[in-house]
């Protein structure tokens, strides 16, 4: 078990000029889809800074600063397309809020799976659901790194996170890419997870996978490298995520397990819900000590923040699916106009006990992307935000809701149909240290209007809809995740 064989199971698997605004969305390729496909049409260019339309309301005096938001925006070349949504190239979008105001700007990130294809004129780099093309060479992770999943700010940089290689530096006010990003020489190209988990100190905790091994990654708020430790798992399986509390590291290993080496990378998983799930417990100060709980078979992309009861109870929410055979294996579907015939996810609480029982309590209530109050990461909280689908008929999702772990009660806003939503972020209210005093701020895709839209909520009042709405003059393709940085 060594960095070696993570980077070459790793491999195995593994900026245009400024246009005007109006000239950048391009319509999509399939006619005959659903209108929704606008959320997943390519991009043909950056988008130069420009200011956004106030629709109605009034922007809080006191919220300033810059949403960051990642996700891919480019999906068909002449040569060929990809084969997957989560394998387009990526585009980070910049929406800046001061001044009652609102600005945005998008750039394509200067990745060398970009540059390939585009040399090219083919989708020719392999990736989690697309196959190695004509011409194809991958001499090391971050040859087929898209960068297209989340971002993340360090050091005075915005990191563009990927899942099986290393962050990408750019530039937060340019959004210039500054390139790939070491954090020791001899780890260089080992896989950093799109999700690290932020202490309230800033301290960055993170997970490199490769198959059965992986790297525990711990950073100073700034991205300098504190720790780098090897370690061995149980199983390999798929881990889009984990989450963390004060004291503990907690990684869901589901049963959508690797059993050879392939391209692309889903191709190489297999679904053994015989397996069950397993959560591993690691202690942050000794990663040595650790603890293995058993609950039923699930998939999940995502995990809420976890906390421990002072009984040594772990608790944290997921977003769970019945099997991976929805958004994960099937998604490329999605980009040929063609909803995917899967029920959305499911909130759900999971209970780890001190005496080693662990407990699943399943909701019917759709849940994705979930989010918290940063200022309580791993601590006792009562809140989680998400975004949920209320329509089956309709892919993607629809509405904001707040769900009250305390009261069990939720507060919805649906943005009805017409709109595609995408995650929303917490922005906690200057001076104030109460859960949840401050906003929720997020974007949509506004179906009619062929506009992205920014909208910010009061957070403990999401019922009552945004308190301001702005409209992009284009329509960019739904992201992943994204971070607020308050100026």
């Amino acid at each position: 078990m060594n960095r070696r064989d993570i980077l070459r199971g790793a491999a195995l698997l593994g900026g245009a000029s400024l246009l005007t605004p109006e000239a950048v969305w391009a319509a999509a390729a399939n006619a005959k889809a659903g209108d929704w496909i606008l959320g997943l049409a390519d991009v043909e260019a950056d988008v130069a800074p420009t200011g956004l339309t106030r629709l109605h309301g009034k922007a809080p005096a006191e919220l300033s600063g810059t949403l960051f938001r990642n996700g891919p925006a480019k999906f068909h070349r002449p040569g060929g397309d990809v084969g997957h949504w989560f394998d387009g190239d990526d585009m980070v979008r910049k929406f800046q809020i001061g001044g009652g105001q609102a600005r945005m700007s998008a750039r394509f990130v200067d990745t060398v799976k970009r540059r390939n294809d585009t040399a090219a004129n083919a989708v020719i780099t392999p990736g989690y659901g697309t196959a190695p093309g004509k011409g194809s060479v991958i001499t090391g992770p971050d040859d087929a790194n898209a960068a297209n999943t989340s971002v993340l700010m360090a050091g005075g940089e915005l990191w563009a996170l990927w899942e099986g290689g290393s962050p990408i530096a750019l530039d937060p006010a340019t959004l210039e890419t500054r390139g790939v990003k070491t954090l020791r020489q001899d780890l260089k190209g080992m896989p950093f997870l799109a999700h690290p988990r932020v202490q309230p100190d800033g301290t960055i905790w993170n997970i490199g996978l490769g198959g059965k091994d992986a790297v525990v990654w711990k950073l100073a708020p700034d991205g300098a490298l504190q720790k780098a430790e090897m370690i061995a798992l149980p199983r390999a399986s798929y881990m889009h995520d984990f989450t963390a509390t004060a004291r503990h590291l907690i990684l869901v290993l589901q049963p959508w397990v690797r059993e050879r080496f392939a391209m692309p990378f889903n191709a190489s998983m297999a679904w053994k819900p015989e397996l069950g799930t397993q959560v591993l417990v690691l202690d942050k100060d000794d990663l040595s000590r650790r603890r293995v709980f058993e609950l039923p078979p699930f998939f999940f992309f995502h995990l809420g923040d976890a906390w421990e009861d002072a009984d040594g109870t772990l608790r944290f929410d997921a977003c769970l699916d019945e099997n991976p055979f929805g958004t994960a294996a099937n998604a490329g579907a999605l980009l040929r106009g063609k909803a995917i015939r899967a029920a959305p996810p499911s909130r759900a609480l999971i209970t780890l006990r001190a005496d080693g029982r662990a407990e699943l309590a399943r909701e019917t209530v759709s849940a994705e992307f979930p989010r918290s109050d940063p200022r309580f990461a791993g601590l006792a909280r009562r809140y989680s935000v998400h975004v949920t689908n209320e329509r089956p008929d309709r892919p993607l999702f629809q509405s904001v809701a707040v769900r009250d772990w305390k009261k069990d009660s939720d507060q919805v806003f649906d943005f009805g149909p017409r709109h595609l939503v995408e995650e929303m972020v917490f922005v906690p209210r200057p001076r104030s240290s109460e859960e949840l005093d401050g906003w929720l701020v997020g974007t949509t895709v506004n179906l009619d209007a062929k506009a992205t839209e920014l909208h910010v909520f009061d957070a403990r009042l999401v019922r009552q809809g945004p308190v301001v709405s702005w409209r992009a003059p284009v329509a960019l393709p739904v992201t992943f995740h994204g971070v607020f940085a308050q100026a």
